[in-house]
């Protein structure tokens, strides 16, 4: 484990948000199209905490998406920016909690702050420790030509170079085979 598990489980859950739209699709590829998109999304990640299930509050969370992705472009100082940002926003405040099934993980906010900004300080509070450590080459653009998910190489040997969205590591294992097919 290169992280803590809360935090592991934070950034996967930031790379899930991220690539819930697909920058290489013309009309989008939104995932978050409606309250119950978000829903869905929110129970496979299992998010606590509050809820207003209205509009606002998907918009919110698609403008947080929007900020978050923009961490994989990011030099570390506008990761920095970026990250005290989203805290400084939020008052976070971190505290140790146990709840549900998790074990003792920190939470920043009360389980009453509006959804996106416990979203936005959760990543933030991940992000802390992917730049504390100087791991942000970890952040990675999928290597598939037509796929511009993000992903988090969490891997030991920090090998890991396609996205878990689709089949592009398969795909471009096939395509590599039949090339060498073809030149033998």
């Amino acid at each position: 484990m290169i992280f803590a598990h809360d935090t592991e489980v934070a950034l996967r859950s930031v790379v899930n948000l991220v690539n819930t739209v697909d920058p290489l699709d013309p009309e989008g590829g939104e995932q978050l199209a409606t309250v119950a998109d978000l829903d869905r999304f929110l129970d496979e990640e299992e998010f606590t905490g509050s809820r207003t299930h209205d509009a606002a509050e998907l918009a919110a969370v698609r403008t947080l998406r929007s900020r978050l992705r923009g961490l994989w472009d990011a030099t570390e100082d506008e990761a920095v920016e970026l990250v005290n940002a989203l805290l400084r926003e939020a008052h976070a405040l971190p505290q140790l909690v146990k709840h549900d099934h998790w074990d003792w993980h920190l939470h920043a906010t009360t389980p009453e702050a509006p959804l996106a900004e416990r979203m936005g300080t959760e990543a933030a509070m991940a992000f802390v420790d992917v730049i504390r450590a100087q791991e942000g080459d970890r952040l990675r653009i999928c290597a598939a030509e037509d796929c511009g998910a993000v992903l988090i190489d969490l891997s030991k040997n920090r090998s890991k170079r396609y996205c878990d969205t689709g089949n592009c590591a398969n795909r471009a294992h096939v395509r590599a085979y039949r090339e060498r097919k073809a030149a033998s």
